[in-house]
């Protein structure tokens, strides 16, 4: 359970620094906490480097391992930090997030030790916007974590509908198959058809303020990534239940940013199917039409996310009249190799959009990186000899990017953003959530 300002528990996290007089046993490494049951405090060293990153992480660890019903003083963290509304916000965010009772289904299993933050009144504004944040992001996490036996295209569709009729003003429409195929989503459709369950598409659409940008947020929704035909080895199949993961962020960003009742113009798109092999699943070198007309050769059944997204991208723009738009997926490998796991890859030809986004991922505390997007990554995409495009770039060079330029020829000249998520969605198997922060400070104006 999270409080704030309520009934106190009898033990309070404390941050110190050097310049105070504290405890003799309190051990003075930065990130260390200290219980010193006759202050019935755990004090929290702080170091002199100051860095709210190391912060939201040993605040994470910490809670992670705490065995205590907890106040937190976040008072006495913000008397140390320069930068008030951005500690408290690592602090509140960071806390909330590590408290959330992972997805499991155990036969017997722990609930988390309740938190109760103490601060001035005067964030409660700031407090608020951060726990309808990680409300949705929580949400989303779990989505993230179910296990693909469970978390069918369809099941995922049922919770996000069953998720939104607690958000008001929210507009939730899903397409089966049969509609799918009535729209043209015929890459979307080539992915599902090696699966015994169906395809869905889930929008929803928030319009609190019509004069505004409509924005699609889209997201790759695959609930389990074999590689089709281009069958993933043993290492590489593992963890593909996340590669759902940017459907479950767009859909959950949309309801967050309707229950904050932000002004915005916002629909996310989220393409649900799982990529199997079977009597009918797609043959590589064959060739697809997606929904705008072009042609695509399957070169590589493995590359299936830019498939659904490109149909998506479609969709956003013909179905939805969307003004911009981002893509969140968990692409491609080639981003781990070249950002590890510290930044989400971020792909734009838009200057002013991408720099609205930057803006907004500072203001989260989300790293990202502009990664290249030119011409030639296009033209790399334009190699089959019988198609607009293939799927996949032949060899091994700048991956990330020419999978990006395929997705950017299908937004139509709109302003688009793309995010690679591959190596930032989960971590220890664990679903994370990336970017749902950064795209809700974007939008909530």
């Amino acid at each position: 359970m999270i409080t704030n300002n309520g009934p106190q528990f009898s033990l309070t996290l404390k941050a110190v620094e050097s310049k105070q007089t504290v405890n003799d046993l309190v051990i003075k490494e930065d990130g260390a906490a200290t219980l010193i049951s006759e202050d019935k405090i755990v004090y929290y060293y702080v170091g002199d480097k100051k860095s709210l990153k190391d912060l939201g992480n040993n605040l994470e660890r910490l809670i992670k391992a705490n065995k205590y019903d907890l106040n937190i003083d976040v008072d006495s963290f913000l008397s140390i930090f320069i930068e008030q509304e951005e500690t408290f916000q690592k602090i509140i965010e960071s806390v909330v997030f590590a408290s959330h009772k992972d997805l499991d289904y155990k036969e017997t299993s722990g609930e988390p030790k309740s938190i109760n933050f103490m601060f001035d009144e005067e964030y409660t504004p700031l407090y608020e916007a951060s726990m309808i944040k990680m409300e949705y992001m929580d949400f989303a996490r779990d989505l993230q974590d179910l296990p693909p036996n469970i978390g069918t295209s369809v099941e995922i569709a049922n919770r996000l509908v069953e998720k939104a009729k607690g958000v008001p003003n929210v507009k939730v429409t899903v397409y089966d198959k049969k509609q799918i195929e009535a729209l043209g989503m015929g890459l979307l459709l080539s992915v599902n058809a090696g699966s015994h369950v169906e395809a869905r598409v889930v929008v929803m659409e928030y319009a609190s303020d019509s004069s505004k940008k409509k924005t699609a947020l889209v997201g790759k929704g695959i609930t389990f990534d074999t590689g089709g035909y281009n069958l993933k080895p043993s290492n590489f199949i593992e963890n593909m239940k996340f590669d759902m993961s940017g459907a479950a962020i767009v859909s959950s960003t949309v309801m967050a940013l309707a229950k904050a009742k932000a002004k915005v113009n916002v629909v996310s798109i989220a393409l649900l199917t799982d990529n199997r092999i079977g009597g009918h699943a797609t043959l590589t070198e064959s060739v697809i039409t997606s929904m705008n007309g072009k042609t695509v050769e399957i070169t590589n059944t493995d590359a299936e996310g830019r498939l659904v997204l490109a149909d998506g991208l479609t969709f956003a723009v013909r179905e939805t009249k969307a003004d911009r738009a981002i893509t969140v997926a968990t692409l491609t490998g080639s981003i781990a190799i070249a950002l590890g796991k510290w930044f989400n890859g971020t792909f734009s030809p838009s200057e002013e959009f991408y720099s609205e986004f930057e803006e907004a991922a500072q203001k989260a505390q989300e790293s990202i990186w502009r990664m290249p997007l030119i011409d030639d990554h296009l033209k790399a995409m334009q190699c089959s000899k019988v198609a607009d495009l293939a799927n996949s770039e032949p060899g091994r060079e700048a991956g990330s990017s020419t999978a990006a330029a395929f997705l950017n020829s299908f937004a139509e000249g709109k302003e688009y953003i793309h995010l690679d998520i591959a190596a930032t969605a989960d971590a220890d198997k664990r679903g994370r959530a990336p970017m749902l922060r950064t795209m809700f400070e974007l939008l909530n104006k």
